[in-house]
């Protein structure tokens, strides 16, 4: 079914705007809060765009991007904050890997 990244969620500091995927809009108002949440929270603190995206085999991903000459972009401070996330919002993101392998790729849960 999907070929290629899915992207989640995205943010940016550029346009200060979250982006949601129409695909995901079934998802509990709950997950989509806390994803909105962490999503401008990084960009305001982090700055530049931070899209959340699915490889083709179901897993998460973070990609970060700055425009060129944003010295404002914290490029450490990215890679600490991602580790962060993925340890503080551990939980959600593996629901979030198994909702999509589930529901979008056709595996049987617990696979």
């Amino acid at each position: 079914m999907y070929q290629d990244e899915v992207i989640l969620c995205a943010a940016s500091a550029y346009e200060e705007k979250y982006y949601l995927n129409e695909d995901f809009a079934n998802l509990p108002s709950g997950v989509k809060d806390e994803l909105k949440v962490m999503c401008t929270l990084y960009t305001m603190d982090i700055g530049g765009i931070l899209e959340v995206y699915y490889d083709e085999e179901g897993n998460l991903h973070f990609r970060t991007t700055a425009r060129e000459g944003d010295f404002s972009y914290d490029e450490i401070g990215s890679v600490l904050k991602i580790k962060q996330l993925r340890t503080e919002k551990r939980d959600l993101l593996e629901s979030l890997e198994m909702y999509f392998r589930v529901f979008f790729l056709g595996e049987e849960y617990g696979e």
